[in-house]
């Protein structure tokens, strides 16, 4: 594999500033609008098209986004108008790891200049090479996003099951057949004000969970901090069912000195603050601070019934919050918020059901966590020539298999560098 030498990201690729395009100027269309963020809406017409790069003009480098097709790259970014010959798929992995390089010390500048980027010295690889590394960097990115659309689907499948048995009350009869359209007998009740299951009780989430608050160690004394435990708070909501990572850890003397408990497995985490009513499964043992509530699941109640039972828990407060701010949430709304409690029976076999769901979407977030720490680590690796080509594809089949294990990792490391 050639040795990377060093060149200015100018002369592999120029940046351009975005176009402003204000709110009331959009029109109903399919172009993309990319902002600092990633897609920020649609408009009628493009500025640019084909292959392109766009990254934000604030904040360090790494948040870029790859696009192929018409666009309008907005003015709060910067994009590519000419690769000179390079592959920009290659390029956008570049830019991706920039901050892993060994570069100028202008790659973490806050606000990032166009002048001062194209000025970036980094390790380049001619255009054979590149388009060498493209389907390995491509291959983990592809197993990250079909793991996605999986966890998507199984997200959905979940919701859906939950909405038809507790929502519709179309669960499976005794003969197996939809309760409520097969004339099972509903009652009207006069706190929810609506027609129940014969047999449903009335209640509030404390039927089924335990509401719990957090606290945070004081910040001022770094032996409360940078532990192995994982600090749940706001920021940390995830878009997806499970909440794998967080920013901060705390030390076990930390935990000892705050109001949080040492929340177990599939305790629900409910944001209180900021952006209200995110919600979050915990995926291993997490303390949390006191800008969220934790539900932990009454010993007979599976966590997965507890999670859908609290989503719509939510919607519902969203819902009778209509026309006011929805910009806070307090013991009291959980206590006076009445929702149906179904048939014990019912809640189990929900929790059977869905549990699969459940388990398969963790295990592939902590698939794509190690799928990421391995591209995240080959990136720079490949990009300065470290690691040859060569010797990534000898073990692509071993990576594959694994789906990048952590032990994996490790040993495919120590062998390159044998």
């Amino acid at each position: 594999m050639s040795k990377a030498i060093g060149k200015r990201l100018g002369d592999i690729v120029n940046f351009k500033r975005g176009y402003d395009l204000p709110s009331r100027s959009r029109k109903d269309g399919m172009i993309p609008i990319i902002s600092s963020g990633g897609i920020s809406g649609y408009h009628s017409d493009y500025k640019a098209y084909g292959e392109g790069i766009v990254t934000g003009r604030y904040g360090t480098l790494g948040e870029v986004y790859y696009i192929n097709g018409e666009y309008w790259p907005h003015n709060t970014t910067l994009y590519a108008t000419n690769f000179y010959g390079n592959s920009p798929k290659y390029i956008y992995y570049l830019m991706k790891c920039l901050g892993n390089l060994q570069t100028s010390d202008k790659s973490t500048v806050p606000g990032i200049n166009r002048n001062d980027l194209h000025e970036i010295i980094i390790p380049y690889l001619p255009p054979k090479i590149q388009r060498q590394i493209i389907p390995i960097l491509s291959f983990l990115d592809n197993k990250i996003e079909l793991n996605n659309r999986i966890n998507a689907e199984l997200e959905q499948m979940a919701k859906t099951l939950y909405d038809y048995w507790f929502v519709q009350f179309d669960f499976p009869n005794q003969d197996g057949k939809p309760y409520k359209s097969s004339g099972g007998k509903m009652v009207y009740d006069e706190v929810l004000k609506r027609e129940i299951p014969k047999g449903w009780k009335v209640g509030t989430i404390h039927n089924v969970g335990d509401l719990l608050g957090g606290g945070t160690p004081r910040k001022d004394n770094p032996y409360f901090w940078n532990g192995s435990v994982p600090f749940f708070t706001p920021k940390d909501h995830e878009n997806s069912f499970f909440v794998t990572e967080t920013e901060e850890h705390i030390t076990e003397m930390g935990l000892k000195n705050c109001s949080s408990k040492l929340y177990p497995k599939g305790t629900i985490f409910i944001t209180a603050r900021g952006t209200v009513g995110n919600i979050n499964i915990a995926s291993t043992n997490m303390a949390m601070n006191q800008s969220c509530y934790a539900v932990l699941p009454k010993p007979d109640i599976n966590y997965c019934f507890l999670h859908q039972h609290c989503i719509n828990l939510i919607q519902f407060m969203k819902g009778k919050a209509a026309g006011s701010v929805f910009d806070a949430l307090v013991s009291n709304d959980f206590k006076q918020t009445s929702l149906v409690v179904p048939a014990k029976s019912l809640i189990d076999l929900f929790g059977e059901t869905s549990v699969c769901f459940y388990e398969q979407m963790l295990n592939n977030r902590k698939q794509n966590q190690q799928l990421a720490s391995l591209r995240d680590w080959l990136l720079p690796m490949l990009m300065n020539g470290q690691v040859s080509v060569g010797e990534i594809n000898d073990n692509m089949e071993e990576i594959s298999e694994e789906r990048a294990s952590n032990a994996r990792q490790e040993q495919f490391q120590m062998h390159l560098f044998d």
